[in-house]
């Protein structure tokens, strides 16, 4: 009885509880996979995320009356989405533009970008309190800290925005590569949008 007890009420819920949480990871990163054209390896994710989600569902169904499955199968959920972003915050991938908008002379921040190896475009503008330049870059997401620190430098007070891009094809992009990403990058290049 007491074995029985055990698995009802801690063993089989942690089992659905870490189903749900592998599922629902799997499912954001799916997702993120889709906005970014990873046309091939998409649908590889989805098919591991279903088939744990499977799992997990008919043992709800065959334990409709224990409340510690509900209970484990909701926690998976919710842990599920709070690790799915921190992954998808970790995998950086894709670039964005980030567009600034300064009051201050932009002279140096432009150079500073450029002498990063940031492609950098600016234009001149008029805001509510007068004239402004607004500077564009499209740069790799998991270099908007930089970039930001470089912006920051120059103009603490300046606005800024960063927006996602589906997919870019030319420009200027530092070369600052290391083995390891570029054996990802190898690796998943047929995945890519378009290749």
């Amino acid at each position: 009885m007491l074995g029985f007890s055990l698995y009802t009420w801690v063993l089989l819920p942690g089992l659905i509880f870490i189903a749900r949480v592998l599922d629902v990871t799997l499912g954001t990163v799916r997702v993120i996979f889709v906005s970014k054209g990873m046309k091939y390896l998409a649908p590889v994710v989805g098919f591991f995320e279903i088939l744990i989600w499977l799992l997990a569902i008919g043992q709800i169904m065959s334990n409709l009356t224990s409340p510690a499955c509900y209970i484990a199968y909701a926690g998976g959920f919710a842990t599920g989405n709070y690790v799915g972003i921190i992954i998808a915050e970790k995998l950086s991938l894709g670039v964005v533009l980030l567009r600034v908008v300064t009051q201050k002379e932009a002279v140096e921040l432009i150079s500073s970008l450029s002498l990063a190896e940031y492609g950098v475009t600016s234009v001149d503008g008029e805001g509510i309190n007068g004239a402004v330049k607004i500077i564009f870059t499209v740069v790799p997401r998991k270099e908007v800290s930089k970039v930001i620190e470089i912006v920051k430098k120059f103009n603490p007070k300046s606005f800024y925005t960063i927006e996602d891009i589906g997919f870019v094809e030319k420009g200027i992009f530092p070369l600052k590569k290391s083995w390891h990403n570029e054996a990802f990058e190898f690796l998943f290049r047929p995945f890519r949008k378009g290749k």
